[in-house]
């Protein structure tokens, strides 16, 4: 009898038989072979291979690029292990390119770029690294960053990584509150900060007793608000902590691959912040393993305005590095962002849906003001372009000339690659922007726990409204979830909970084996709560979420069972059921409301009505409601994305009989969302015309 270690040699000797290399770098490297059936999936961006040998369930997907081996390094850089040897790596390969570009102030004017080298960034590192060694910070301190994105970030950055610090980044949007509980948790020894960070760093210096040095950027030392000795914390400038540290120059301490390199911080949707624990073989895998799919260059230019403090850009500067990129920064206004985009003129940008939805308002809105004539002309362009573009022929170059030139100006005139992130991108309009601008729109799918990506399309894919095939550092199943009757027997498509492993997989969360061993199973696997399906060619399509927790437009995660708890303080309101999705960024709500209530106050507003129902459609019933519940709300302290910006009022309660709720009396929400569908998108529809920008219609 052939014993399961020599059987599973054997199979595995088989598919790797049968997985050939291709010729062509725009098809898969997999190929179908007639013998092989068994063993090989000729799909095009992805490879399915069984989880177990013995099980006979061909459930695993990898990408087509590196089916056999998951990528940890660089390939091209294999001796690149660590963010430390990244930026070694660039400053060897890149010394005199331009590197970190933030715009200069002359006489309270926003001038242009000015530019360090990735030589001159390696030497401040070096004095900022120095410098904190002075203040005697040692191996695997914590070092945090509570500023918005300038140079100085990634100098700090960098120089954590040179000295083996862990950097943690800290964010406004967290609330005072969440910063001071990061702290505590994470016992930061240093803390980085600008002026307005600074006051409230001051407002509770008290309670943050691990911080050793405060360290102002921008600020100068003869400003700077002296502390109380008893604080035991040190107050200095940037430039002062750059002038010690060149004074006291010490070797670089560099990390090993599997040494933390930052410790990321969600805000999570209830309770307390939780602390994403990455290694830089995390990190570096995940970058290495996008190479294979995606081709920066050292003449690209990038432009940084997504919150450092967020994986998205995190990864988007280790890309920048170790392809030599030079990276210009926003002057810190999202309203000012235009005016930074034709300065600096970028060749690559990245953004998330939010944004690309008010560019491409901006673009219907000033075509459908702009007269008949230059009306039709832009849709001739369009149609013209897409159809070629869509069908793999080379659009007429007349239409740049007369129509997309104009628009491509507003960005520059440059751009040749857009980046889309942190929620999905409408399919049409990734269609228009790449008709517009001439150039791919990549949509990745990602979070802080995969060390950004999980799949990633390819940019020769013109398929849209999915999010692509695995990266090649991990692999990516779906599990069955049948409670919400997704199913991996599902036809045509397989469906259920996306699960991922590989070594972009992070380690845990920190100081919290709970909430760790409730995302990753005994194998390795990471739950994400994210309901996929894959399409045809191995492509993955994001459909649902497991919990009741969903993420906005613009990224924030929304937990609706709280903020219906909250409402159910509101007197007109009986039971509410808050919606949202991932292509718009409010909440609307329906509800039921409190009969009695309802006609106490028509009667004080000797308001007339034939029944419950007529009165739930009045304007002004609307209003009412929708006034009690943002007063509710803002008592309750929720933050301004957790408001429902519209509402529907309905008479008849929600109950077990009508299918809305459990037998213990939660909302069911597939079948609320199913039941009330028509509402949600009317509600939608009207708050589009009212900001279009913001809002898009189911």
């Amino acid at each position: 009898m052939e014993d399961s270690n020599s059987i599973a040699s054997r199979r595995l000797t088989a598919i790797q038989c049968h997985l050939q290399a291709s010729t062509d770098d725009t098809y898969s490297q997999i190929q179908s072979n007639v013998t092989a059936g068994e063993f090989v999936d000729d799909r095009r961006y992805s490879v399915v291979l069984p989880e177990k040998l013995k099980s006979g369930k061909w459930n695993v997907y990898r990408s087509a690029h590196s089916p056999l081996k998951l990528v940890t390094r660089f390939p091209d850089h294999p001796e690149i292990e660590t963010l430390h040897d990244n930026f070694v790596h660039a400053v060897d390969a890149f010394p005199d390119y331009k590197y970190l570009g933030s715009r200069v102030r002359v006489d309270g004017t926003v001038g242009e770029y000015k530019w360090m080298t990735y030589g001159e960034t390696a030497t401040a590192r070096s004095a900022i690294g120095s410098g904190l060694q002075y203040h005697g910070l040692s191996k695997g301190a914590c070092v945090g960053l509570y500023f918005i994105n300038r140079p100085e970030w990634l100098v700090v950055e960098h120089a954590c990584s040179a000295y083996s610090y862990v950097s943690v980044p800290l964010y406004d949007t967290l609330g005072p509150d969440a910063v001071k509980y990061i702290i505590n948790h994470a016992d930061l020894q240093a803390v980085f900060c600008v002026p307005s960070t600074l006051n409230v760093l001051l407002s509770f210096l008290s309670e943050i007793n691990s911080v050793r040095i405060i360290v102002v950027v921008g600020g100068a030392d003869e400003h700077l608000p002296s502390l109380p000795a008893t604080s035991g914390v040190q107050l200095v400038s940037y430039s002062k902590l750059i002038s010690q540290g060149h004074g006291n120059l010490k070797p670089v301490c560099p990390p090993k691959a599997n040494d933390i390199a930052t410790i990321c911080y969600t805000s999570g949707t209830t309770g307390t912040p939780k602390g994403v624990v990455l290694t830089h073989e995390n990190l570096i895998s995940s970058v290495a393993a996008s190479t294979l799919q995606i081709k920066f260059h050292s003449s690209d230019i990038y432009i940084s305005y997504l919150p450092l403090a967020h994986i998205y850009e995190r990864a988007n500067q280790i890309m920048a590095v170790y392809c030599g990129l030079a990276v210009g920064f926003y002057q810190g206004d999202n309203l000012k962002l235009m005016d930074d985009l034709a300065v600096l003129r970028p060749t690559i940008f990245c953004s998330v849906p939010r944004l690309y939805n008010r560019i491409y308002a901006g673009i219907v809105n000033a075509v459908n003001t702009s007269g008949v004539l230059k009306q039709r002309l832009f849709n001739a362009a369009y149609n013209s372009k897409k159809q070629a573009l869509f069908s793999g022929r080379k659009p007429p170059p007349i239409w740049d000339r007369l129509v997309f030139n104009k628009i491509k100006a507003k960005m520059g005139g440059r751009v040749r690659f857009l980046g889309s992130g942190a929620s999905p991108l409408s399919p049409d309009i990734m269609d228009f922007l790449e008709v517009c601008f001439g150039c791919p729109v990549i949509e990745g799918y990602g979070m802080t726990e995969t060390a950004c990506v999980i799949t990633i399309m390819d940019d020769s894919d013109n398929l849209s409204g999915h999010v692509g095939s695995p990266n090649p550092s991990c692999e990516v199943k779906l599990a069955d979830v049948p409670e919400m009757n997704y199913t991996s027997d599902d036809q045509p498509n397989p469906r259920g909970e996306i699960c991922v492993r590989g070594p972009s997989v992070f380690q845990g969360y920190y100081k919290d084996e709970v909430q760790t061993r409730e995302v990753i199973d005994d194998e390795g696997w990471l739950h994400t709560g994210d309901i996929g399906m894959w399409l045809p060619g191995g492509r993955l399509k994001i459909i649902d979420r497991k919990k009741n927790i969903f993420k906005l437009a613009q990224g924030e995660y929304i937990a609706p069972d709280k903020i219906e708890n909250v409402y159910a303080k509101c007197k007109f309101v009986a039971q509410s059921f808050v919606y949202g999705d991932s292509l718009n960024s409010s909440l609307v709500a329906i509800v039921s409301v409190d009969p009695d209530v309802m006609k106490d106050w028509a009667a004080s507003e000797g308001i007339k009505y034939d029944n419950l129902g007529q009165l739930c459609n009045d304007p002004r019933a609307k209003a009412a409601v929708l006034a009690e519940m943002d007063a509710v709300a803002r008592e309750a302290q929720l933050r301004g994305f957790e408001f429902a910006k519209a509402v529907t009022l309905v008479p008849e309660p929600f109950t077990v009989e009508n299918g809305l709720l459990t037998p213990t009396f939660k909302v069911k929400r597939p079948q609320a969302k199913a039941y009330f569908a028509k509402e949600i998108s009317n509600m939608y529809a009207v708050l589009s015309t009212m900001d279009p920008t913001l809002h898009k219609p189911l």
